[in-house]
């Protein structure tokens, strides 16, 4: 899985340590959404999937560079399960 971080400033070490935080808390909730989803066989490692971050907005979406068969199968539910920063 890929994650592409969106920051509109320059980072800081707080900043850095930020997002290194919030990525070990996002990958096991989008791991499991996505074995809940996604016939292994297809993408076995999830390295096909790629996420966008966006630190300031607090925003997590589905990046359009993750392949369109994967992107059309969990696009409608992937912001319900996982955009929720309060929950992570």
């Amino acid at each position: 899985m890929k994650i592409n971080w969106i920051i509109n400033t320059n980072g800081d070490e707080t900043l850095h340590q930020y997002c290194v935080e919030l990525e070990y808390r996002l990958r096991p909730k989008i791991i499991k959404f996505l074995i809940s989803r996604i016939d292994p066989d297809c993408c076995f490692d999830f390295s096909c999937f790629h996420f966008d971050i966006d630190v300031v907005g607090r925003k997590i979406q589905l990046s359009k560079e993750t392949p369109k068969q994967y992107y059309t199968l969990i696009e409608a539910e992937f912001p319900k399960k996982i955009l929720d920063f309060s929950k992570i």
